[in-house]
């Protein structure tokens, strides 16, 4: 596509660029100052469809570490300095038709200044014709933009033919009328193209652009609020940075997910657009335990958190919580750390009365292990038959790694037993085989018999 609009736009350059030399070389040959002045207007649209020529052709290039946005800019920057030019020639036509309007000159336009205009008014519709075809098949906005300056080309020459025609029939102030009508034109032209290109400059954005970005971001499943939305265009691309409000309690791979649905909402809204999305935790209407659950477990030394609870008392809130941390630390390493998580407990959310932490032991198990250990099944049945609450044994799985033993053991229980007493009773099997096997780490698996 891009290929495409490049050789469109060479097109419309070499025929754009002829009519103004035909229309300079006819103007001053004939002495008409409105077929002049439309030549510096052939002029600007040669320049400004060189620069979006340019323009096409550096989108091409990626952005580099001088250019981390692309290469955009360049067409604005063309676009200025073009406009700035073309309005400072356009005061220097409006003066001069106004000289000639109080002293006219003894030799005045005639047909072969009408026959330059035709030409002019030939390439236009030529290049009206080719730039539209090439918008319908292949879009761009530099395509578009060429299309609308063929259009006031067009416009403007038929104004300086009508003011040679007037000449012609014996309005000898027409070639000067005209000429002043089509300066005033090209004065507003310029300007508008020296603002429009200042504004993109100066990254200024059209609300409405910010509306929709916050809109389609704000539609997304997952997303709670939208805050900074910052955008910026170079060339025919919208930079989009937006900043979302998650709930606090959302998983890191669920945010990934959701800021992904944000890009794609986005994008979908401003075709073209690169879009950066930040996320930020938003604790409005997240359960208490899980905002406890959050600031625990980002406490420096804490290795797990789980077990959480609140309950209320004479309007007061308590929260308990087990916090694991390194098995090999000291009791005095281990206090500082559950006191570190009780004051940002209380820091951060200021309803906790108090915090109560269980401390407990973190052991890392890994995913494969070496090697089963049946010295160690053999003894753990033992243990076990000495419980008559025990109705049956099932799987004892041993499994060494490292310097540690990690036991996963199936035992059946009494279906009618509560599920207290069960809990009281596994807790109690496993102290005792704890206490037999050193560096182990003991899972029961209670079933009904």
């Amino acid at each position: 596509m891009l290929k495409h609009r490049t050789r469109v736009l060479q097109i419309s350059f070499v025929a754009i660029f002829s009519a103004f030399v035909v229309e300079l070389g006819f103007g001053i040959a004939e002495n008409s100052l409105a077929l002049l002045t439309d030549s510096i207007h052939a002029l600007l649209d040669a320049v400004v469809t060189l620069v979006l020529l340019l323009a096409v052709r550096l989108a091409l290039r990626p952005p580099d570490a001088g250019h981390t946005y692309g290469h955009g800019k360049i067409e604005s920057l063309g676009g200025m300095i073009g406009g700035i030019a073309i309005f400072m020639i356009a005061c220097f036509f409006i003066y001069e038709s106004v000289t000639r309007l109080q002293s006219p000159p003894a030799v005045l336009p005639g047909l072969v200044a009408i026959v330059g205009g035709m030409y002019t008014i030939g390439v236009d519709v030529f290049r009206i014709i080719l730039l539209g075809r090439s918008m319908r098949n292949a879009g761009g906005v530099a395509v578009r933009a060429d299309f609308y300056h063929a259009l006031m080309d067009l416009g403007s020459t038929v104004i300086a033919i009508a003011g040679i025609v007037l000449v012609s029939y014996g309005f000898y102030h027409g070639d000067f009328a005209a000429a002043l009508v089509l300066g005033a034109l090209l004065v507003v032209l310029s300007a508008k193209l020296v603002y429009r290109t200042a504004l993109d400059l100066t990254d200024s954005i059209s609300p409405a652009l910010v509306r929709d970005v916050r809109g389609a971001a704000m539609a997304t499943d997952g997303v709670m609020d939208v805050g900074a939305v910052l955008m910026r265009r170079s060339g025919e691309t919208y930079f989009a940075d937006v900043t979302v409000s998650l709930r606090g309690d959302t998983s890191f791979e669920r945010a990934h997910e959701i800021s992904t649905g944000v890009e794609a909402s986005i994008r979908g809204a401003i075709s073209g657009s690169s879009v950066t999305v930040h996320f930020e935790p938003d604790w409005k209407d997240v359960p208490l335990d899980s905002r406890i659950h959050e600031v625990a477990a980002g406490t420096d030394g804490v290795r797990g958190v789980h077990n959480v609870s609140t309950h209320k008392t004479g309007g007061r809130t308590f929260a308990d919580l087990h916090v694991m941390v390194d098995r090999d630390a000291d009791l005095l390493s281990a206090h500082r750390i559950s006191e570190a998580v009780e004051g940002r407990i209380r820091k951060e959310i200021p309803d906790i009365e108090h915090a109560t932490i269980h401390l407990e032991p973190f052991v890392s198990v890994p995913k494969e292990f070496k090697i089963k250990d049946a010295e160690a099944e053999e003894k753990i049945r033992g243990m076990l038959d000495g419980h008559p609450q025990v109705r049956k044994i099932g799987r004892i799985v041993p499994l060494n790694f490292g310097n540690m033993l990690k036991i996963d053991i199936d035992c059946s229980f009494d279906g009618s037993m509560s599920i207290e007493d069960v809990h009281d009773l596994t807790s109690e099997i496993e102290h005792e085989i704890r206490a037999e096997i050193q560096n182990s780490v003991i899972t029961i698996h209670p079933e009904p018999a």
